[in-house]
């Protein structure tokens, strides 16, 4: 019976161990997975966010299309400071050149 007692609890010791490596896989297997899942979610967030600022990019790209544009036109319609400058300028060489 000595045989049969020590056969039973070297079963029941093969059953711990197997079940607490069944249970330590079974908790790898749910890191390895919560991993995964924050993972994806980590990328969708990073692809939300790029996908914001190319918006952000696009909006500023036509506010300068639209800033040079609207300088354009000023300029086409007003004389500049600095064509005024320029002018004054030529005027002044002028005079100095006639009074010379």
């Amino acid at each position: 019976m000595t045989n049969n007692n020590s056969n039973e609890s070297r079963l029941d010791r093969i059953e711990r161990i197997l079940e607490s490596e069944n249970y330590r896989i079974l908790s790898i297997e749910r890191t390895v997975q919560a991993m995964l899942e924050q993972r994806v979610t980590d990328k969708l967030e990073h692809e939300e966010r790029l996908a914001k600022y190319d918006g952000i990019i696009s909006r500023l790209t036509d506010v300068q299309e639209g800033m040079a544009k609207m300088l354009e036109k000023i300029d086409e319609t007003q004389p500049t400071i600095l064509r005024r400058l320029m002018a004054i300028e030529n005027k002044i060489d002028c005079l100095i050149e006639k009074n010379q």
